[in-house]
């Protein structure tokens, strides 16, 4: 069967009104159109589903079966209709993220909190996750886009980028001052055993080729995953603490200084390439590129 939508309205019409010319009236449709409707409907159907009289129309025993059916199928089409434009408008829907921590703890909170207050009917989740597991959550689609670094050989995603971050050393409370604000790796190495991230960050990888380019060798060192743990390990003076700048809060009294040649990682919005956000989506994005700072530089070389 061939039953569109139209021949529907036409028959919920007619069936209402009791009546051709009223539905026809009803429907800003003429008298013909309306009948012919009817009969396209009827001849699809195999049954008739009005009986014609005189003086009104009536539904038959099968026109009243298709009646409920009909009239169930319009309220959920009208319903889905007002839920997706509701989720247009951005009043309902959800926002799934996904995070590299150590921006989720920095930059993530002012532009959630303006989100939820922007858009309060918007349920919105965070996953907290390292570079690898955070790509392969947006090209399985199981997230919206995501917050990380812009990484080489994606050539199936979208990087749009937010800010540069460089990377520092925390170095131990009895540092000498030499007034310099930045630092070269050997220098970090002979300042005591270095705390790293683990290999599962992209973070990792780079610092590691960085140091076997350079041949600088290192005797020893602790990895740990969260930056808050490499923190409190340096001020606890276990080591020197490589971490990317927008990772080391304001509070800490350690000494720091940014790696000299000067290394940096560019931290983007990543999505599946050619895949238009929804609206949620659309808004977030936009609200990160309005209120995330475009570099770390306001964070103070001690």
């Amino acid at each position: 069967m061939n039953i569109n939508l139209k021949l529907l309205s036409t028959f919920l019409a007619v069936a209402e009104k009791e009546s051709f010319a009223k539905a026809a009236t009803a429907t800003n449709r003429s008298l013909p159109a309306v009948s012919m409707q009817i009969k396209q409907l009827e001849d699809q159907l195999g049954v008739a589903v009005f009986q014609r009289t005189t003086r009104k129309v009536v539904l038959t025993a099968e026109g009243e079966d298709l009646l409920i059916s009909v009239r169930r199928a319009m309220a959920e089409l009208d319903a889905g209709l007002a839920r997706v434009q509701q989720a247009s408008d951005i009043q309902i829907g959800r926002l799934s993220i996904a995070c590299i921590p150590t921006i989720a703890g920095t930059r993530l909170p002012a532009v959630l909190t303006a989100f939820a207050a922007a858009f309060p009917g918007i349920t919105v989740q965070v996953r907290e996750l390292v570079v690898q597991a955070l790509l392969e959550s947006v090209r399985k689609r199981e997230v919206d886009c995501a917050i990380g670094p812009v990484l080489d050989d994606c050539a199936d995603l979208e990087f749009s980028p937010l800010f540069e971050d460089p990377y520092c050393a925390l170095l131990p409370a009895s540092y000498a001052h030499d007034g310099k604000d930045t630092i070269t790796l050997a220098q970090v190495i002979r300042c005591g055993p270095l705390l790293k991230f683990s290999n599962a960050t992209a973070f990792r990888d780079h610092i590691d080729s960085v140091i076997e380019a350079s041949g600088v060798t290192v005797r020893n060192s602790y990895e740990f995953v969260q930056a808050s743990t490499l923190i409190a390990m340096a001020e606890a003076g276990l080591g020197v603490a490589l971490l990317p700048r927008i990772a080391i809060p304001r509070t800490t009294s350690l000494p720091m200084r940014l790696i000299k040649p000067k290394l940096k990682r560019t931290i983007a919005i990543i999505s599946v390439r050619g895949h238009r956000p929804s609206p949620a989506a659309g808004h977030f994005i936009r609200m990160c590129h309005e209120r995330i700072p475009p570099s770390a530089s306001e964070l103070p070389v001690r």
